[in-house]
């Protein structure tokens, strides 16, 4: 069962393997799309709402982490592996939410980078037939990527020294853009 289930998270030319991949991946959009959203002005109701849509978005990425470190051969290199890495910093906010430890929420907008684990010619690019069409999707997902991270880390950090300039993440985007 370990090995057919470790199939099915690293595959993507059957159908399992293809829905596991995309489920994540809108799950990782989705869950990004909260934080941005969260920056706005948003009535209590719907932001109690966005919030627990998070928490269940957040226990399926606990559940994929286990789920991959249970099917992991090494599991020592799985630990210390790049993708690892940024699942567990994307997790752990989640489970150190009741300890009073507000740098962590930082790491909340790398939630965007779990989507490099997808990133290879066949998941995300399966239509492009040349290698440098590949690259430049590649190219351009690092961009927004780091526009994203960098921009959530500066609102994170600004917006409550300087909430009147930093109001919404769109903000903070234009501040990226224009300072990079």
């Amino acid at each position: 069962m370990r090995e057919k289930l470790a199939f099915y998270l690293q595959d993507i030319e059957t159908p399992v393997g293809r829905t596991i991949t995309l489920v994540i991946t809108g799950l990782v959009l989705f869950s990004s799309a909260i934080f941005v959203a969260e920056t706005y002005p948003i009535p209590p109701q719907t932001k109690l709402i966005l919030e627990e849509i998070n928490a269940v978005i957040l226990v399926c990425f606990s559940v994929e982490y286990i789920l991959r470190f249970w099917c992991a051969e090494n599991k020592i290199k799985f630990i210390f592996s790049l993708y690892s890495v940024i699942d567990l910093i994307v997790i752990l906010p989640f489970f150190l939410r009741e300890i009073d430890v507000s740098f962590i929420f930082v790491f909340r907008w790398f939630r965007i980078l779990r989507l490099i684990r997808f990133l290879d010619a066949k998941t995300l690019f399966g239509r492009m037939n040349t290698e440098d069409g590949v690259i430049i999707a590649r190219i351009l997902f690092t961009l927004f990527s780091i526009i994203f991270v960098y921009s959530g880390l500066i609102y994170q950090v600004e917006h409550r020294a300087n909430p009147q300039d930093f109001a919404t993440f769109l903000d903070a985007v234009y501040f990226s853009v224009v300072t990079m």
